[in-house]
């Protein structure tokens, strides 16, 4: 599923323009991510949460050149969905 197809359907259950909806999610997105960016973990009860996570330094092999390289500790942005949310996948994706 596209974000193209999250609008039409958000669009086409609630009768909202595609516009005023494509906006919304935009906005949606952009503020989950700018909290991201910041360093503030979103939590959506039911869905689930969106975290940083610190990954620490670590020797990392160059094979081509077979050097040693150190990758520095640096955050990733990570998902976890909710239990109720993982039981439901679980239960029907066939």
């Amino acid at each position: 599923m596209t974000k193209a197809d999250i609008v039409n359907e958000i669009s086409k259950n609630t009768g909202i323009e595609k516009v005023t909806v494509q906006r919304a999610v935009e906005a949606f997105m952009e503020t989950i991510k700018g909290s991201l960016v910041k360093g503030r973990n979103v939590y959506l009860r039911g869905f689930g949460s969106f975290v940083v996570k610190k990954r620490a330094e670590k020797t990392a092999r160059n094979i081509s050149k077979n050097t040693t390289i150190i990758i520095p500790e640096h955050f990733i942005p990570s998902f976890k969905p909710s239990k109720t949310f993982t039981g439901k996948v679980k239960n029907n994706v066939k």
